[in-house]
């Protein structure tokens, strides 16, 4: 949901991540909502960056779903069904997992055919960042439980002549 912020634990950990980022990286770019911004201007200041704001990170949109408890879903067949087959349903009047990964690897691969060589830093949210990781690691997105991605986490991806491939999958910060 918009407006979003931050906790007091969840700034600490975007500290923590800042301080992981080896090599120092060139380019900062975040999802235009407050919780991803906060936690990029934490790590852009540490390597005196701005932040770009990448609309492609952005979080799924969950449309007629958003603002509303797992809890008042549980019984919808709609909510069963985007649980079950993620690769080929969405939220009523939302985005599907297939166009928000679509999305977020176009975005990746134009970032590594135009920056080569370059540490970039790209702050977005659980679903974005599953549907990038099972497409780097050929998941269906069906299994998409099997992918966790949780809070302040690091996932890595690698870019070189060979392709873009997943070196690392949620490395948790200690909290």
């Amino acid at each position: 949901m918009p407006g979003v912020e931050l906790d007091e634990q969840g700034c600490r950990e975007a500290q923590i991540c800042a301080a992981l980022i080896d090599p120092i990286p060139t380019l900062m770019q975040s999802s235009p909502q407050l919780r991803a911004l906060q936690t990029a201007d934490i790590i852009a200041s540490r390597y005196a960056l701005p932040v770009e704001i990448a609309p492609d990170l952005d979080e799924l949109d969950a449309g007629d779903w958003t603002g509303r408890s797992f809890a008042e879903l549980e019984s919808a067949p709609a909510w069963r069904q985007w649980n079950e087959k993620r690769g080929s349903s969405a939220p009523p009047n939302g985005e599907s997992m297939t166009a928000v990964q679509r999305r977020i690897v176009a975005h990746i691969e134009h970032l590594c055919r135009s920056r080569t060589g370059e540490c970039i830093v790209l702050v977005s949210h659980a679903e974005p960042i599953r549907a990038a990781v099972m497409h780097y690691a050929k998941i269906a997105l069906d299994d998409f439980l099997s992918v966790e991605v949780a809070p302040a986490s690091i996932s890595t991806l690698i870019s070189d002549s060979a392709g873009v491939n997943l070196s690392q999958a949620n490395q948790k910060v200690p909290a």
